[in-house]
């Protein structure tokens, strides 16, 4: 349930568009950890908050809207 698995997860994300799509329609935190886990990633929505900025931009290359639940990869 590490941060770093979720660095890993966003790495993921970011050059899986069909997996894009399915954090696009997450209603909850909880469902964006349950995506995850289905791929691998295991983490608390916790996490979500102890990403910088810099982080995310550096993982998503600004470009990958995942959820309204991680409000720092919105477009």
């Amino acid at each position: 349930m590490s941060l770093e698995q979720l660095k890993a997860f966003l790495a993921r994300v970011k050059g899986d568009s069909n997996l894009q799509e399915k954090l696009k329609a997450a209603k909850s935190p909880e469902d964006v950890v349950g995506i995850a886990k289905e791929h691998g990633h295991e983490f608390t929505s916790d996490k979500f908050g102890q990403l910088s900025e810099e982080e995310l931009e550096g993982v998503a290359g600004g470009q990958c809207y995942m959820s309204p639940w991680i409000p720092s990869l919105k477009d």
